[in-house]
């Protein structure tokens, strides 16, 4: 798998697993939500049940007080008079109202007068519940609801339902209605339909917007790491064509050095050995031959010289030979020597580094001491060369004058050279400076090469 791939992935994944956890957890939440909405609806809609069966017992009951009140009905008279009211009253489809005895004979079923004068005191639903005995505790205590399972008509199917029930004192009869549950679990199958499909469609919402939401991320991925590998590119060119600009330079200014100096310095030298050599065969006093090849000798000690100074400005000799420690601190002692600066010299480096970032190190010291003496007007430095477990921390401070202006800190020969040199061993670099402040000189470079 491929760097782009790889962050395109870590981008991705979180944004998936997130989404996911969330989506589940609002999804549950959405559930126990409707689980608990749908029970609150159930319990309004059965208790408005309860609340019109009431009524209705009620209206019942008044229809039957008078009777109940007229003293001059005899019991059989007054009984077949409220036995007729009670098997004639209808409300809504299928209401009706039933009317039993304390110990279980049925006295009025208009739906199954096949039950009438038969006792159900065992009488059991489908589900093992014992109902015309709930029915008779629950009017003893006073008038109460009961539930149980009964044939609804016209199709005689067995469905739930809910009674309530009253007593009759007077005669030890209870009489009472119920009211089928078949519309009440129909509508609460229909809302919980309508929010499992709200549910649904909330869940379908998110997954869109995530595949969206994702395929947006991989294509702004790719249009950053596209962009960023122009940027690269660019960038790569550019270091390239200013390595190549310096490499070309330098080679000039080499070959300058040879012209210039050494190849001047040794024509005079042939020069004066060619002269000492006439001199000597015309046979002239022995102290102007020894004069002209004393001069000779002056010149090839100072070709010695240069030759010494064009190859420690290419690497100096001190770096290889004794380490990177000792080469600064030499650099550091002939720019005290020179310039009476104290410095302030911490190195603490345990591992051999690479030749690239030894040469670099010292080249920054260098160039960093040389803008100092020319420009700071310090009186004291701090230079440290720390390692880290995966860098080389370079760090060269002074209390002098410092620089005040953005483009003067980033502007000059020097410091470009600085930041390009970091740039090819993939290396950081920062100047802090303020007027009257100093200047701080931060690197930064790699002890593994970057990729």
């Amino acid at each position: 798998m491929g760097l782009k791939s790889k962050i395109i992935l870590l981008a991705v994944a979180p944004l998936i697993v997130a989404t996911a956890i969330i989506t589940y957890l609002g999804l549950q939440s959405a559930r126990d939500l409707a689980a608990e909405e749908l029970s609150i609806y159930e319990f309004n809609l059965v208790d408005a049940k309860k609340k019109a069966l009431k009524n209705y017992v009620s209206i019942a009951m008044s229809e039957i007080q008078p009777i109940l009140e007229d003293e001059s009905l005899s019991t059989v008279e007054a009984q077949r008079l409220v036995k007729n009211i009670i098997g004639r009253l209808r409300y809504e489809e299928d209401g009706y109202f039933f009317a039993y005895e304390m110990l279980g004979r049925n006295l009025v079923h208009p739906t199954q007068p096949d039950f009438v004068g038969q006792n159900l005191w065992g009488f059991q639903d489908r589900t093992g519940n014992y109902l015309i005995q709930g029915l008779i505790r629950e009017a003893q205590a006073g008038g109460g609801y009961h539930r149980y399972v009964w044939e609804k008509p016209p199709l005689m199917r067995q469905e739930d339902k809910i009674g309530y029930v009253v007593a009759i004192d007077k005669w030890n009869w209870i009489i009472g209605t119920g009211l089928y549950l078949d519309d009440v679990y129909a509508e609460l199958a229909k809302t919980k339909a309508i929010m499992n499909s709200n549910i649904q469609d909330s869940f379908t919402t998110v997954i869109e917007v995530v595949v969206v939401t994702v395929i947006l991320v991989i294509l702004l991925g790719l249009a950053i790491n596209l962009h960023e590998h122009k940027l690269a590119d660019s960038r790569l060119k550019e270091l390239v064509q200013r390595f190549m600009r310096w490499q070309v330079s330098e080679r000039r200014g080499f070959s300058r050095e040879l012209h210039d100096g050494i190849n001047q310095l040794l024509v005079s030298c042939k020069f004066r050995i060619e002269l000492a050599e006439k001199k000597l065969k015309r046979e002239l006093d022995k102290d102007i031959v020894e004069q002209e090849l004393h001069k000779a000798s002056d010149l090839i000690n100072q070709t010695i010289s240069e030759v010494r100074q064009i190859s420690h400005n290419l690497r100096p000799t001190i770096l290889d030979d004794l380490g990177l420690d000792t080469a600064l601190m030499a650099l550091i002692g002939q720019f005290t020597e020179r310039t009476e600066i104290e410095i302030n010299y911490r190195f603490d480096v345990s591992i051999t580094l690479p030749d690239e970032i030894e040469i670099t190190l010292y080249r920054l010291a260098q160039e960093c001491l040389t803008n100092i003496e020319k420009h700071a007007n310090a009186s004291t430095i701090s230079l440290q060369v720390m390692q880290s477990q995966r860098h080389v921390l370079f760090e060269c401070a002074d209390d002098g004058e410092g620089l005040s202006q953005k483009s003067t800190l980033y502007s000059g020969i020097g410091l470009i050279n600085m930041r390009e040199r970091l740039e090819l061993v993939g290396g950081e670099f920062e100047l802090e400076s303020q007027h009257g402040k100093g200047t701080k000189v931060h690197a930064l470079l790699p002890l593994e090469q970057r990729l």
